[in-house]
């Protein structure tokens, strides 16, 4: 048998195993060693031993579980619900200002976290049902949530970003910088679209009535120092990094310890949130853990059959397409996966070809990364799979149709489309940053 056939049936022995519901790193994982062992005999069972070797000593994974820790303190502890409150007062005499501050409430959510899991959750608990009470059409606040909460795996720090850095080999510190720019670009362009719908509708987004602006100043006061705390922790958190003052590791320990601080001086350290931070960080953690050791094992299998070789042969001379198209179809082949399969999924399938071809074809893989993490976003939002449309349908009340969830996506989608063609044609909005802070 070929080479290629192997590969081909590599892939689809992997997909098979994933439409029946089985976890990704197991199928994943099942099919490198099932592979490995009979390809090479009883020696192929050193790639796995090697994966793993090679996931335990790779210092910076050490972020993953100290950025996800600080995520859930500062969102079991209600920190989160202090910034939601100031941004409620704040921008609520603009139309559409609370649709415009729960996209600002989701961008720092994701600055403390890096899972878009936790915007949702937020956004879902806290935003929607002050949304729906003072008038917002329920097609808008469904889609501004969604939206929002997606980018938590573009703004750093980003667990996907995490996940691709160890696939490609590339440096998180300059993989999370690159996504910064990306993410607040899209982050503005959310809300001049919400402004410009609202201007122009503005049933959609009504302002706040005159009686519920009647607060104080002081009150005003109290309540935008208490919502900047988070502000706060993330730039005794980045500050240093960006300065080169310490690691990455040093600046994610950092981090968690401030939002850990946080909570006990404002009181809410109990037990009970304690626990639950520590028992959600441990699972996350070791399921992206189990995922990055099976893509490696996986990728490691791929790359000995020499079958990225043979696809950059297939496209570059046998068919002879231009670079850019062969990115263009990869792109359109993420938001085709992404309607069936999440994200983390998608990478791992593809890792072992696109990788590789993406650095034959002289593309950056700092780039490359971001551009993927876009994708991902709008794969998060795409039915039948897209996992923020599940999340949204399990949290929102009642009146709020499987339709209407649907719909209101679809604006903010061409948003997101728009970023990403934005981001492929001009590669230093994601390059500027990492090259000027790692110039330094």
């Amino acid at each position: 048998m070929s080479y290629e056939m192997i590969a081909i049936l590599m892939f689809s022995t992997m997909m098979l195993m994933l439409l029946t519901g089985q976890r990704v790193f197991g199928a994943i994982g099942f099919v490198a060693v099932i592979s490995a062992l009979a390809l090479w005999g009883t020696g192929g069972s050193e790639i796995g031993f090697s994966a793993a070797i090679k996931l335990m000593t790779w210092y910076p994974l050490l972020t993953l579980p100290m950025f996800i820790f600080m995520g859930y303190i500062l969102s079991e502890s209600r920190i989160a619900d202090d910034l939601y409150r100031m941004f409620h007062v704040w921008m609520g005499p603009v139309r559409g200002g609370l649709a415009i501050g729960t996209i600002l409430l989701m961008v720092l959510i994701s600055a403390m976290n890096g899972l878009s899991v936790a915007g949702m959750a937020i956004g879902a608990t806290i935003a929607l049902p002050e949304l729906l009470k003072r008038g917002y059409d329920k097609r808008m606040v469904t889609g501004v949530i969604q939206a929002g909460s997606s980018l938590g795996i573009l703004v750093p720090p980003s667990v996907v970003l995490v996940l691709y850095a160890m696939i490609a080999r590339q440096p998180v510190g300059q993989l999370w910088l690159a996504g910064v720019l990306p993410g607040l670009m899209m982050a503005g362009m959310f809300i001049l679209y919400i402004a410009i719908r609202c201007r122009l509708q503005p049933h959609l987004g009504p302002a706040l009535p005159a009686a519920d602006r009647d607060i104080s100043m002081s009150e005003r006061l109290r309540l935008l120092r208490a919502g900047l705390l988070p502000v706060g922790i993330f730039a005794v958190m980045m500050v240093p990094f960006v300065n080169g003052w310490t690691s990455l590791v040093e600046s994610s320990a950092i981090g968690a310890l401030a939002a850990f601080l946080a909570a006990v001086l404002k009181g809410r350290m109990t037990s009970e949130v304690f626990e639950t931070s520590v028992r959600n960080t441990l699972g996350i953690s070791c399921m992206f853990m189990w995922i990055i050791l099976a893509a490696l094992g996986f990728g490691a299998v791929f790359d000995g059959l020499g079958a990225v070789r043979a696809i950059e042969n297939l496209f570059t001379e046998q068919l002879g397409l231009d670079p850019w198209i062969i990115l263009i179809l990869m792109q359109l082949s993420f938001l085709l996966m992404g309607t069936f399969l999440d994200d983390t999924a998608m990478l791992v399938i593809v890792a072992p070809l696109y990788i590789p071809l993406v650095r034959a074809l002289d593309f950056d893989l700092i780039w490359y990364g971001v551009l993927y993490t876009i994708t991902t976003q709008i794969a998060y939002m795409t039915p039948p799979f897209g996992y923020n449309l599940f999340l949204m349908r399990a949290m929102a009340p009642p009146e709020i149709s499987l339709g209407d969830i649907y719909r209101s996506i679809i604006p903010f989608v061409g948003v997101m489309i728009l970023a990403l063609a934005l981001v492929m044609a001009f590669p230093g909005i994601a390059l500027w940053l990492p090259d000027y802070v790692y110039s330094k």
